[in-house]
């Protein structure tokens, strides 16, 4: 064995859960919960060697746990925290990340310790009181905030949006020189050595964790590592595999050399806004989302927080441009607001937003000195008169995905075109039927055309459907969600395919004209189908530019007895 960990023996159970201890500095304790038999973690992994939420304890003059656990830790997380210390003694909750697989215990936490304040950024705060559905002690913070311990324990809070959430942030103690920093720097690897003492054995999980997550955020990958720089970083403690301290260098480095090199290779979109004014946050994470499926790097700009030479430089190279109307009455945005319309040139595109902040930036004047400068709109205003809802979140995911589209129209033509003329008309030759997917999730509905559909298994009835990673009614698609699929009539389709086949603004109804009737599960069920399923998706499986979405099928009914499906051929396997 090549470390010695000076803590109790693990607790196990029969399903291979463990719960570790350890000292990794002054008053500072790691509590690592293993998933040894982990075989594969939300959609981009699957995993070889299990992996980790790590927790830690800081006992200054004031007490704060750094994030929590999995919700399947429950009563071996909580059970050892309590043996550690006195539940009711704990001051603070740092909250670096609101993914279920960190804060799945915070509710169980508050309920036996409602003493605790919470401390998260402005986003993962709005996420919490989502998820816990309770008042809560509440203290948010954003980069260059500092809480005090005592004993020498000073935490200070380093912005970090988009890694991979847009709640992220990393805690700083001063006092250790250690910085926490939840999915950042992860990996997805179990086992009972706390520290990264051999490299060999990391590396490749180290690499994919990074691919998987933190890739696709490049350039806020080395804004993050930018932050980082004034710290004097003795170790870092990640949320997931072992924690890193002796060759802390090269793991940043590496994090550094991969970023600069994704960021000079592809196009991004520079998203421009002030974090803590109106629903900003809230809408940027939206947009974000929407351009993350067209696989668009984003770069999110708080303008408080930049300056000019910065933001010439985003707007000279970006290939987008979203901007948020900042408050009227905001001292030094005007020169920065001046540069961004100096630097920007048409050959971008540019979408704005109001915030709702009530002193924005009035938004048309702004759009009409971007179309006299020749950008090209990705998207009609978004204007927030209200607080923002469902349908007003599924209105920016869908302009940003537009806006990635646009983006990325040169490189999804070259792919079309690289196509092998032989394979291509060979996988043209796979016919397949005509189907209306339609789905509705409380406000929020959508729709789409599909024609990638096979019966993937008898017992339970399944069905499996590839959906374009960058289509609209792919968020309303994942584990657990709910929609109807509609069978097309041979000779009776041509309506609704041309109907379905428009291009639908962001926002826009895809049902208006057509005639539906709700199914058991909420969704619309289109009047003119020729039969519909009801189903349920249980599995989603990423497939190059598709998911491959597995569901079962709840009910079903057909409407014409003799009616046929309709039956779609093509020549060519690059279209639909």
């Amino acid at each position: 064995m090549v470390f010695q960990i000076d803590s109790p023996p693990a607790i196990a159970l029969a399903s291979r859960l463990t719960v570790q201890t350890a000292a990794i500095a002054a008053d500072s304790t790691a509590i690592r919960c293993l998933d040894w038999d982990r075989d594969r973690f939300d959609i981009e992994f699957e995993l070889q060697n299990g992996t980790t939420y790590n927790s830690f304890l800081i006992e200054g003059e004031k007490t704060a746990l750094i994030d929590t656990s999995h919700s399947k830790f429950k009563d071996l997380y909580l059970d050892e925290l309590e043996a550690m210390v006195d539940l009711k003694t704990i001051d603070y909750l740092i909250v670096n990340h609101t993914e279920p697989d960190h804060s799945g215990l915070i509710g169980d936490l508050l309920t036996r310790a409602p003493q605790i304040t919470v401390v998260a950024s402005k986003v993962a705060m709005q996420f919490l009181q989502n998820q816990i559905h309770r008042p809560f002690a509440a203290q948010v913070v954003k980069s260059g905030d500092r809480l005090e311990l005592g004993l020498g324990h000073e935490l200070a809070f380093i912005s970090a949006p988009n890694l991979h959430w847009p709640d992220t942030m990393l805690t700083y103690d001063s006092g250790t020189g250690v910085l926490y920093t939840c999915d950042v720097f992860g990996l997805h690897y179990c086992d009972d050595t706390l520290y990264d003492e051999i490299p060999a054995l990391l590396e490749a999980d180290f690499q994919l964790y990074y691919d998987c997550l933190m890739g696709p955020n490049a350039r806020s990958v080395l804004a993050a590592l930018k932050r980082m720089e004034p710290f004097a970083i003795n170790q870092i403690a990640t949320g997931h595999g072992p924690l890193l301290r002796h060759h802390l260098t090269d793991w940043t480095e590496r994090y550094r050399s991969w970023s600069e090199t994704q960021a000079k290779a592809e196009p991004f979109v520079a998203i421009f806004y002030v974090g803590e004014y109106g629903f900003s946050d809230r809408i940027v994470h939206a947009l974000g989302q929407g351009l993350l499926k067209t696989a668009t790097a984003v770069e999110l700009v708080d303008l408080h927080d930049t300056d000019i030479a910065t933001v010439r430089e985003l707007v000279t190279t970006a290939a987008g441009l979203v901007l948020g109307m900042p408050p009227q009455s905001a001292p030094g945005l005007e020169p920065i607001l001046s540069t961004i319309l100096a630097a920007a040139h048409p050959k971008q595109a540019i979408g704005l937003f109001e915030t709702g902040g009530g002193q924005d930036e009035p938004i048309f004047p702004l759009r009409n000195r971007f179309q006299e400068l020749g950008l090209t709109p990705a998207f009609e205003p978004i204007l927030i008169k209200a607080a923002p809802t469902e349908a007003t979140d599924k209105l920016c995911e869908e302009a940003g995905t537009d806006l990635g589209q646009w983006v990325n129209r040169d490189r999804s033509q070259k792919q079309t075109q690289s196509h092998d003329s032989g394979l291509d008309q060979a996988l043209g030759r796979l016919s397949t039927g005509l189907y209306i997917l339609t789905a509705r999730k409380g406000d929020v509905s959508s729709a789409m055309l599909a024609s990638w559909v096979i019966q993937a298994s008898i017992e339970p009835a399944g069905v499996a459907i590839a959906v374009a990673k960058d289509r609209a009614i792919e968020s309303l698609l994942h584990w657990g969600d709910t929609f109807v699929l509609n069978v097309l009539e041979e000779g009776h389709y041509q309506r609704l395919m041309k109907h379905f086949l428009k291009r639908f603004p962001p926002g826009g109804d895809r049902f208006e004209g057509i005639a539906t009737y709700a199914a058991a599960n909420g969704s619309p069920i289109l009047a003119e189908a020729l039969a519909y399923l009801e189903c349920t998706v249980t599995h989603r499986l990423e497939a190059g530019d598709h998911w491959v979405i597995y569901c079962t099928a709840k009910a079903g009914r057909v409407a014409k007895p003799d009616g046929l499906t309709a039956v779609h051929h093509r020549k060519a396997s690059n279209h639909y």
